[in-house]
């Protein structure tokens, strides 16, 4: 990269930085059950709810608990249960047209990252009714209040339900883009363990290193404060204590528990300090060949880390005593290789391969353009990398073993 575009980056970055502590972010007001929403429903006078969904929440029975709170406060409910695992325009657009022909005024997602997606960007389709998901994309571009929106993860890892994204796809273009504004971030989060029981096991692993990665990109990346910096290493402690434990016994409470508070607290680091090439890669994966989000940030994650080199390391070390894989007395270099490695077993363990298969060789430039527009100038990388090198990565973690 030309020390022009160096300067541009790193100029847009620090002058983010320096507004961060007037924007306005917020928390979501936590729940601890559908059990206890019927004080929201009250207090938001909320008479009739879009549910968003998917058929596996709705064929598991998961949506059942929320329904019944529903029915018993009087509320009317329709659901939408066809969003995809990388939502895409016409799911949000099929929403919109449910929302208004049942004259809804609010709504409530139940599920993984992809529904809360799906809602946060059909909120803001209502709220700016004669503009385009593609006329919304980017950063602050919504303004206006979205209607009541809750958030109810049945998965420990996106965090979106704390975040100020939505990432949405455009099927025919293959292009996943993100909306990103103050407005999307939902206004209640039920963070309730019991609906994170029937996580299968490969995806309770991948989405709970999506909730490390984002904890790790938000801690080395430069434009941290003292608060993100304590959540992320929170978050990384929990992780590497509890996502074993709920992925080998997935109805443990405790841990079930402390993975949706990871991920809770991961999002809130990562809203505040962005994330970088790990997830600029995963979103271009996403977007061309739907490969799950956190399945592809589990996979990068090693061979980013890797490259940033020394510039990290005491960084990584910081992270490296939280995860409990190095001590005070490892020098930055020994803690930082120790991390990285302790990424890679706890991969391993959870049978989370460490490369990809699909990416075709023709794609490669493309994917790596996508990913570099997505991240600079506006992801505060440790080191920053050009179309040309972030084309290495797609080969590190391609698999062409069957390649014909």
């Amino acid at each position: 990269m030309n020390i022009a575009s160096k300067l541009f980056c790193r100029g847009f970055q620090l002058a983010f930085r320096a507004a961060l502590p007037v924007l306005p972010y917020r928390e979501p007001e936590i729940v601890g059950s559908c059990a206890e929403l019927h004080g929201v429903l009250e207090k938001e006078r909320i008479r009739s709810v879009l549910v968003v969904t998917d058929r596996g929440i709705v064929n598991n029975g998961l949506t059942a608990p929320l329904e019944e709170v529903l029915r018993e406060n009087g509320v009317a409910c329709t659901v939408y249960a066809d969003t995809k695992p990388n939502p895409t325009v016409e799911n949000v657009e099929e929403a919109l047209a449910l929302y208004r022909n049942n004259r809804c005024d609010a709504l409530i997602a139940i599920g993984g990252g992809s529904s809360i997606d799906c809602a946060k960007a059909l909120g803001a389709r209502v709220a700016y009714p004669k503009r385009t998901l593609r006329q919304l994309g980017g950063k602050l571009k919504v303004w206006r209040k979205l209607p009541t929106l809750i958030a109810i993860p049945t998965t420990a890892g996106t965090g979106s339900e704390v975040t100020v994204a939505a990432l949405v796809t455009e099927p025919d273009t293959h292009k996943k883009y993100a909306l990103m504004s103050f407005p999307l971030i939902p206004r209640y989060a039920v963070l309730d363990p019991a609906l994170t029981y029937s996580l299968p096991p490969h995806l309770t692993a991948a989405t709970g290193v999506d909730a490390l990665t984002h904890a790790v990109e938000a801690y080395i990346g430069r434009s941290t404060s003292r608060e993100t910096r304590k959540l992320a290493l929170e978050a990384v402690q929990l992780v590497f204590e509890n996502v074993e434990k709920a992925y080998a016994h997935g109805h443990d409470h405790a841990a079930r528990e402390n993975m949706l508070h990871a991920a809770y607290k991961a999002g809130i680091a990562f809203s505040k300090s962005y994330v970088g090439y790990i997830h600029a890669i995963a979103h271009s994966l996403g977007g061309r060949y739907g490969t799950p989000h956190g399945l592809a940030n589990a996979v990068i994650m090693p061979y980013v880390l890797e490259s940033y080199g020394a510039c990290i390391y005491k960084k990584l070390h910081r992270l490296g005593i939280a995860a409990g894989v190095c001590t005070e007395n490892d020098s930055y270099e020994t803690g930082a290789a120790k991390f990285i490695e302790a990424v890679r077993e706890l991969n391993r363990k959870m049978q989370i391969p460490e490369t990809l298969a699909g990416i075709r060789r023709e794609d490669i430039r493309a994917l790596a353009e996508h990913a570099a527009k997505e991240a600079n100038p506006l992801y505060p990388v440790p080191v920053l990398m050009t179309v040309k090198e972030l084309e290495g990565f797609y080969y590190r973690i391609a698999d062409w073993r069957n390649e014909s």
